[in-house]
């Protein structure tokens, strides 16, 4: 099993390209089931996670390609998929698929809405919290459809097809407006979406259906008015950059100082991110090129934040900021509204010298002089990262196991890093 082996103390310069958005990416590739036509995705970027739903897409019949590499291609481009879902051969997701990967479940609703029924394992727990699916099958209810559980599947039918409807979510959900959002463009007459999720993502999602012919209102927007169209036809659609890849290393440059452009990424997508660092003591300034983070030798700064849905703080962002804010000069305080669970990192932190007092959904982070390198283990995607940021400044080696999880959703960290002064590698076997 690979681990990754950082020596920490070198400072980092010189540019990062930033890939295409995971977040973006995977519910763009369950779009492709909304149609029989092709549907071409730009700028998808090379994850474990891309790699497995190419799999459970496969097993539902779409045929998928990859564009080869050109003589003078940018490999931090991505990759360009070809998705092709002329026939639906199996409307069932198995457990054994589902369970590897949160995330396909939400081929429920294109399923739904093109064959009229499915059978999707349900998605059971994960290390950050259980993320009940209620909000999603609430959905497919008012869009008319007969949802029964089974021996831990979702039974769901609409013979009649679907029926547009007024959803109101409870609470903002991103996985459920993605959900509901791709079945509603096939559903029949006018949806209202309230109180959908507005992460850059769902636009970006949005922004694609529309362009395979669906009709929709109020993207970017938590109301979203989806007029239901008999079919989608192919369309050719370039995934937006990842913000939270941008914020990750915009933070490991801050840990490490030095001066490093974020090539491809985009300010406003990061607008509750800005502030936060400018708190701390790190400059950020948008460029022709994307981003530019730099901080000179002075220490950094404590801050106090706490995540929201979109545009608020990402949770996705919060395991890195406390490792950025273990070496603050003074105490800072991170409530986590989101996800329960989501501070399993901070023993690992613990165990490189981190100070980090727990109470409820509050880290208190007690800023220290020096952190050391020892052996850790990852416990989630988000989390560790945020031991990647940590060992760039930690005396000695560090060295992270597990690191399956690092490659779910981030593409060639080692070599971004590496390319820009940190000592870091990875070690097979």
């Amino acid at each position: 099993m690979d681990r990754i082996k950082i020596t920490g103390g070198e400072r980092l310069n010189g540019s990062i390209a930033i890939s295409g958005a995971k977040n973006a990416a995977l519910p763009l590739m369950i779009a492709s089931l909304l149609s029989d036509e092709t549907l071409t995705l730009r700028n998808v970027p090379r994850l474990a996670d891309v790699a497995m739903l190419t799999r459970i897409l496969g097993n539902h019949g779409v045929d998928m390609s990859v564009d080869g590499k050109r003589a003078g291609a940018n490999g931090d481009d991505g990759d360009t998929l070809h998705l092709t879902a002329r026939t639906i051969v199996d409307t069932t997701a198995p457990y054994d698929l589902v369970s590897r990967m949160r995330a396909s479940f939400w081929v429920l609703g294109p399923l739904l809405a093109r064959c009229r029924e499915t059978k999707v394992s349900l998605p059971g727990g994960c290390a950050i919290g259980t993320r009940p699916v209620d909000l999603h099958l609430m959905g497919f209810e008012k869009l008319g459809a007969n949802i029964q559980l089974e021996d831990g599947y979702v039974l769901a039918s609409a013979p009649d097809g679907l029926t547009g409807a007024h959803i109101v979510f409870p609470k903002v959900s991103v996985g459920a407006t993605h959900n509901v959002m791709m079945a509603a463009t096939l559903a029949k007459g006018e949806t209202i979406l309230e109180n959908a999720a507005r992460e850059p993502e769902v636009a970006d999602v949005a922004a694609c259906l529309v362009k395979m012919g669906a009709d929709i209102e109020g993207i970017g927007t938590s109301t979203l008015r989806i007029r239901g169209v008999e079919r989608l036809h192919g369309a050719c659609h370039k995934v937006l950059p990842d913000r939270i890849e941008t914020g990750t290393y915009a933070m490991a440059v801050a840990m490490t100082g030095g001066e490093v452009e974020l090539v491809g990424a985009r300010a406003d997508l990061l607008d509750s991110l800005f502030p936060i660092m400018a708190q701390a003591g790190v400059e950020m300034t948008a460029t022709n090129q994307g981003i530019k983070v730099a901080r000179n030798g002075a220490r950094l700064q404590p801050v106090t934040t706490e995540t929201e849905p979109y545009p608020g703080f990402p949770t996705d962002l919060q395991a890195q900021l406390m490792a950025l804010m273990t070496m603050a000069d003074g105490d800072s305080e991170i409530t986590e509204t989101i996800f329960e669970n989501r501070f399993m990192h901070v023993q690992e932190l613990a165990r490189l010298g981190a100070d980090v007092t727990l109470d409820g959904d509050r880290a208190t982070v007690h800023g220290v002089d020096s952190l050391k390198g020892a052996q850790v283990m990852a416990t989630d995607l988000r989390a560790s990262v945020s031991l990647v940021i940590a060992g760039l400044v930690a005396e000695g080696d560090t060295i992270i196991n597990r690191v399956y999880h690092l490659d779910r959703g981030f593409e060639r960290i080692e070599k971004k890093l590496g390319a820009c002064g940190a000592r870091i590698e990875r070690l097979t076997g």
